[in-house]
């Protein structure tokens, strides 16, 4: 069976371009997870891909024996504006992220929310991501049968009100506010939307 990996970045660098760093981190009992940066070179915005994710299929945590075979498989897209915070110490936190399919036996898919623990990067605002709907900025990768296609999602940063508030209310009427107020998802230092 082909190694997916490569063909997961040859994907990203067709949508996102040459990525100008990378960043590689291997966790205790897990497979190795990279996370690309791209920056876009006429607009201030600056695309981490996670790389490694996609390697084995996520498994359902109920599930007796995992299919090492068949199974969602994605990789994780975080778009954030430039120089108005440290945000390349995003690393560690999109490759916890990205492990978490196979440290926590957890599906990760859209609508979902992940928690980091603590501030995304130093001082933001942001411990947790909303998953969102894939498709959009990386098209899925679809690989042969019987493997499921890589789906890239991309992630919406949440402070900890908003994530409470999706707990409560759920990430389409969470999506539908930020879109009413005109909520700019990338902007490092924006503030909860009011949600009220």
């Amino acid at each position: 069976m082909a190694d997916v990996l490569p063909l997961v970045e040859a994907r990203l660098r067709s949508a996102l371009g040459t990525p100008d760093a990378r960043a590689a981190v291997t966790f205790l009992g897990t497979d190795r997870i990279e996370v690309l940066r791209f920056q876009e070179p006429a607009g201030p915005v600056v695309r981490y891909a996670t790389l490694g994710m996609s390697a084995q299929p996520m498994a359902d945590p109920t599930a007796v024996l995992a299919d090492p075979v068949r199974g969602p498989r994605a990789e994780l897209v975080l778009s954030v504006r430039a120089g108005l915070a440290a945000i390349d110490k995003v690393l560690r936190p999109l490759a916890v992220l990205a492990a978490s399919p196979q440290v926590e036996g957890v599906v990760v898919a859209p609508g979902a929310s992940l928690d980091v623990g603590g501030p995304l990067w130093p001082d933001a605002p942001f411990t947790s991501v909303l998953v969102a709907e894939p498709g959009g900025l990386v098209e899925d990768l679809e690989l042969d049968p019987p493997l499921d296609a890589v789906r890239f999602l991309p992630l919406l940063p949440m402070t900890p009100n908003e994530a409470a508030w999706k707990r409560v209310h759920g990430a389409a009427a969470l999506q539908e506010r930020w879109l009413a107020r005109g909520t700019d998802l990338r902007d490092p230092l924006r503030k909860s939307v009011p949600l009220d």
